[in-house]
């Protein structure tokens, strides 16, 4: 059974955790401590020697008069090639504060009976912290021999080794070790035991019975979490044991997970929801356990969709806002699949009761069901209330594709005038390709279904049929509809993957369009990008219309790709036919001044931009470029600048301060 808590779980508290072996990094930090003359001679050492790889070589080390250091990185690799010869001469090291972390690494991974009787013999000579360590290590290598030298310690006079001596025989987690923390955490609740240590105990109880549960010793699980989740423990502690009692008991603990949802306890309340989740189902699959945590959880949703309990619930009751929290997890457990009498009593929430609820419920329907939510959706949808409309086209969009997409396209064909509308609009929402059924209804009699298939076409056409938005954005006749048309050429324009094909049915449509259509258009054409798109926008601007100048300029200063600046440059010069050649130029410095290239690049684009120049707020705006990118090419720039006339004193402070931004020559 997947454990609740992460691999720390078993550390001691705060004020005990110094006790604990320490992390590799503590480890690597108190060995630089250590010895740091022996470090910095091997940093004078220009080819330090191959280290000994060998474990014979690797013992003569540990044997010699070698520095702690260099004996530390050897424990470490004895934990590669260690065996049992290297036993003796680690278990030497277990008594030494500053070696005993680094020698029991090796033993415990070194495999055999040798090192836990080392580890073992060491429990009766150690004391404090290195005692401690010890334990840790007999508890990562799981000696089942060692429990009842361990079930001694959990009454020793020093509660860290006793919180030591319990986590170990957590993850040993025979039955042994089983009663021996059962019967720990009882004489600790009795006063036999430190206050301190009630925690200690239970989480090792929690993790030993997993350890039993995992053995197929289902009934010693259940009687370890029920010791736990009965005991006076933090709540975090009994709300680990409960979820394990009731994965623990199967179909059996069904009652009980029905009352941990309704428990006063937040906390055990929200480890009721998380069990729920997995009930039945993950690691431990089982159909019937899965179908009547179902049942149980619609009854809880029924309840609360009753109003058994106001919101934030009475004891024994269902709240509101945990009935919300039920629909989640019903829509979790099922998936994108859920069980029949799931998808019903979620749509009966959704249908009728307190609102939060209701939405809940909706989502949870989009999220797990299958066509056959489809029309009870589409009632939702055409509600009134736009809070619950809105939900449920969400819910409907979330559906599965296949039989639902089938279904929306066939009633497409029967739907009443008044129906049509939703029914276009779920159509775009799930961009379902019915882009023949929408231009049918382009022309339809009704304006709500007009617009709403113009906005679906926004959505699900495709090239070829770009035309009809087209069409529709040039000829509309109101400015309600000429805005929704203008939309959705742009929805459907941006999706196109040819991006230069699609500008082409765009510039299609110029020729024949009337001034403000034109506009709309080159504005559409902006948005798709694109170096098609960028040659028309050079065309519109040298045109000889104002709007269209107007416009093409106005887009290609927001261009987003750099390939604009040599147009901007060209409309902006004296000679060019755009009235709107200083708008070009302070687009053409946009592009020097937020784009990323090369410095002689940006230089050579400011050197350009000086020669057209003609205002003092563009000259200014030029000097800031070349101070805000200090470079040897934009220097010489900035120098050059400083023979122009009206410019020599604000090009030099320029110079000056792009001088002291450069590094100063050897």
């Amino acid at each position: 059974m997947p454990s609740v808590r992460n691999q720390t779980i078993m550390q001691a508290s705060p004020q005990r955790r110094p006790w604990r072996r320490p992390a590799p990094a503590l480890c690597a930090a108190v060995l630089c401590t250590l010895v740091p003359a022996a470090l910095a001679a091997s940093r004078a050492t220009a080819q330090p020697p191959e280290p000994p790889q060998s474990e014979s070589q690797l013992l003569e080390v540990l044997r010699s008069d070698a520095a702690e250091a260099e004996k530390a990185i050897t424990c470490k690799r004895l934990a590669v090639v260690g065996s049992a010869a290297s036993v003796g001469d680690l278990a030497k090291l277990l008594s030494n504060e500053r070696l005993a972390s680094w020698a029991r690494i090796p033993l415990e991974a070194i495999p055999g009976p040798e090192a836990d009787a080392a580890l073992r013999e060491a429990v009766a000579t150690l004391s404090g912290r290195q005692l401690v360590g010890v334990i840790n290590s007999i508890g990562a290598r799981g000696d089942a021999a060692a429990v009842s030298m361990l079930a001694e310690r959990l009454s020793a006079a020093d509660t860290d080794v006793a919180a030591a001596a319990a986590a170990a025989l957590g993850k040993i987690g025979t039955a042994e070790a089983a009663a021996a923390l059962s019967g720990g955490l009882a004489a600790a609740l009795s006063g036999g035991l430190p206050a301190s240590l009630h925690d200690d105990l239970a989480e090792a109880c929690v993790v030993c019975a997993e350890k039993r549960f995992g053995a197929g010793q289902a009934a010693e699980a259940v009687a370890l979490y029920d010791a736990v989740r009965t005991a006076a423990v933090s709540d975090q502690r009994r709300a680990e044991a409960t979820r394990g009692a009731i994965l623990a008991r199967g179909r059996d603990g069904l009652p009980l997970l029905i009352e941990t949802l309704r428990s006063p306890s937040p906390r055990l309340a929200r480890m009721g929801l998380f069990t729920a989740r997995e009930l039945g189902r993950g690691a431990r699959p089982d159909a019937a356990v899965a179908e009547a945590v179902d049942l149980a959880l619609i009854e809880e949703l029924r309840a609360g969709a009753a109003g058994v309990a106001a919101a934030g619930g009475a004891a024994g009751g269902v709240s509101l806002d945990r009935a919300v929290l039920v629909a989640d997890v019903l829509a979790e457990r099922g998936g994108s699949g859920a069980r029949p009498a799931v998808q019903q009593a979620l749509l009966g929430a959704a249908a009728a009761g307190p609102k939060p609820l209701r939405l809940a419920a909706i989502d949870a329907v989009g999220r797990s069901g299958n066509a056959d939510a489809l029309t009870p959706l589409l009632a939702i949808a055409a509600d009134p209330d736009a809070g619950y409309a809105v939900a449920a086209r969400g819910a409907i969009a979330a559906l599965p594709a296949g039989a639902v997409d089938e279904a929306l396209r066939g009633r497409l064909a029967t739907a009443a005038p008044r129906e049509l509308p939703l029914l276009v609009g779920v159509v775009g929402d799930r961009r379902i390709p019915a882009t023949s059924e929408l231009v049918g209804l382009v022309k339809h009699a009704d304006e709500s279904v007009r617009a709403a298939a113009v906005e679906a076409l926004g959505q699900v056409v495709d090239l070829e049929n770009l035309g009809v938005l087209v069409a529709e954005a040039v000829e509309a006749k109101s400015e309600a509809a000429a805005a929704a048309a203008r939309k959705a050429l742009v929805t459907a324009s941006i999706r196109m993957p040819d991006r230069d094909a699609c500008v082409e049915r765009l510039v299609a449509g110029l020729a024949s369009a009337p001034a403000e259509a034109k506009v709309v258009l080159l504005d559409t054409i902006g948005e798709v990008g694109g170096s098609r798109a960028l040659a028309v926008m050079r065309r519109a601007a040298g045109s000889g219309e104002e709007r269209l100048d107007d416009a093409a300029t106005r887009l290609l200063g927001k261009w987003m790709t750099a390939d604009a600046a040599p147009v901007l440059l060209e409309l902006s010069k004296a000679d060019s036919p755009s009235k709107f050649r200083t708008r070009a130029l302070r687009g053409y410095l946009r592009i020097a001044r937020q784009f990323d290239m090369p410095p002689p690049e940006r230089a050579a684009m400011c050197r350009e931009a000086l020669a057209v120049a003609q205002d003092d707020v563009d000259r200014t705006a030029i000097l800031e470029i070349l101070k805000r990118y200090p470079a040897p090419a934009t220097l010489k720039v900035a120098e050059e600048a400083a023979a122009l006339p009206g410019l020599a004193e604000e090009a030099g402070q320029a110079v000056e301060e792009i001088r002291g931004k450069l590094p100063k020559r050897g």
